[in-house]
Formats: structure tokens, sequence, C-alpha cells
């Protein structure tokens, strides 16, 4: 089956590890994936074991902190949301981080052209992350693309410590799930046709 057709959002995972190998096919589709520019504004940090232990913590600090002193103010009502996702991610094996190394700080503001400047890159990250995405699909894993990562950015960006601005993260493992295909919009619905 196709492999864009069959990947869902994963929720629950194996406790099985997911090979280095491949973990690094996932990592290489992302890399084959068209950018703006050919600028390939992407660096990724695969963490199992204890290094993704201890990413989680910087995690769980950061959604306590969060609490008392919000970094997104107007986004507590999605606190629950990335609290559950953290306990996914405590189960998945593997995590991969997505950094764009072009990123603009989060917190200055942008001129017209840094703003479209950084919405190319952000396209060319998005083309990444669902190359690896469909390949952990075809591998026969399963894959949760992850934005709540967000709520804790200064104590993920403090633990990474790499260039650029984290822009999302992957959960990777053997699904413990079978869920249905969500509800899509169909064509009528989303696409108009001009000639």
């Amino acid at each position: 089956m196709n492999p864009i057709i069959k990947r869902r959002s994963i929720r629950k995972f194996k406790p099985q590890a997911v090979s280095k190998e491949q973990l690094a096919a996932v990592v290489a589709s992302g890399i084959l994936a068209p950018s703006s520019k050919n600028r390939q504004p992407w660096r990724f940090v695969v963490l199992t074991g204890r290094s993704k232990e201890t990413a989680l913590a910087a995690m769980e600090r950061g959604l306590e902190r969060e609490k008392r002193c919000p970094f997104l103010p107007d986004s507590a009502e999605f606190l629950p949301g990335a609290e559950h996702t953290l306990e996914i991610m405590r189960q998945a094996p593997a995590l991969i981080f997505v950094i764009n190394t072009l990123g603009a700080d989060l917190r200055c503001p942008l001129s017209v052209d840094e703003r479209v400047y950084e919405i190319c890159n952000a396209q060319s990250i998005g083309a990444a992350v669902e190359n690896m995405l469909l390949t952990a699909t075809e591998l026969g894993l399963g894959s949760l693309w992850i934005c709540n990562i967000f709520f804790a950015f200064d104590e993920l960006t403090e633990f990474l410590n790499t260039d650029g601005v984290i822009y999302a993260a992957l959960a990777v493992g053997y699904p413990d799930e079978d869920p249905p295909p969500r509800p899509r919009k169909s064509i009528e619905e989303t696409v108009e046709w001009r000639d």
C-alpha cells in the first residue's frame, strides 16, 4: 500500500528498540527533501536511551515552568495536550529533533523579507519531516510529528546545545496501535479550479 495512504500518527509504541540503520534511513530521507534555494536548513538530532531520557526531563521542566512563567501565554489551553505528548514521547524508543539551522530567533520581530525567508525554510523543513514520516511507514515503524515542544523551547534548546531553532520532534518506534484514518476534507472542499 502507498505509504501516503498507510501513514498514521502513532501515539502508542511497543518497547522494542529501533535499529540505528533504520533511524539513519529515516533521517537520510529527510536530507533528500527539496528545499528553497537548496539551502537545506535542517539538522537532525537522534536520541535514544539516556539521551532521550535527559531530553524528556528537560521537556518536563519546561512544561512545569510554563505553568508559572509562560513562554506561550496565549496557548495555555493546549498545555494539557503537551503533557500528554510528553507521555507519548516516553513510550517511543527514539526521538528525532528537527533543527532549522537558519531559523530566526522566536522572540525577535521580522521584516517582510525575513518573514518570507523564514516561511521558505519552514516549508523546506516540512518537506523533510514528511519524507521522514513516509520512510518510517515504509520500514514498518510508527511515528508522530510533534510541535508541542515549543512549550519547553528554552529547556530543550539548552539541552540540545545546537545552532539553530528547534522546529519539531518526531517520536519513532514500532506501533502498538492501528488507528483508522482520520477524516479528510474532500477535493471539492479544498480545491478551487480556474481556467
